[in-house]
């Protein structure tokens, strides 16, 4: 079984005990979180939301917590000497899905 939840803005395609990183969640470690936005339940029988699924949950635990790899920022503008280099890191949290529960 596998769905597809909400979270931060993005849309994530997970499965049961599958780690994914997902945009900061300001939650310890080792602490369970529900995800209540779910968007469709694939499996034996399939469940689609509009835009949500009612009574859907996927819960999962937060396993770690810290920043993504580095990515340049690079500007250039030619002929004017004009050069800028940023590099940016995004906050994540790592949560291991631990069950989804489909609407009864």
């Amino acid at each position: 079984m596998y769905a597809i939840l909400e979270t931060g803005g993005f849309q994530f395609s997970v499965k049961e005990a599958e780690k994914v990183k997902i945009p900061k969640l300001d939650i310890p470690i080792k602490d369970k979180v529900i995800f209540d936005k779910i968007l469709f339940i694939g499996g034996e029988k399939s469940f689609i939301g509009t835009p949500y699924i009612i009574d859907a949950k996927v819960e999962a635990e937060v396993v770690n917590s810290g920043k993504g790899e580095k990515v340049i920022v690079f500007k250039k503008k030619k002929r004017t000497k004009y050069r800028r280099i940023k590099g940016h890191r995004q906050d994540f949290t790592e949560v291991k899905i631990s069950r989804i529960l489909p609407p009864e």
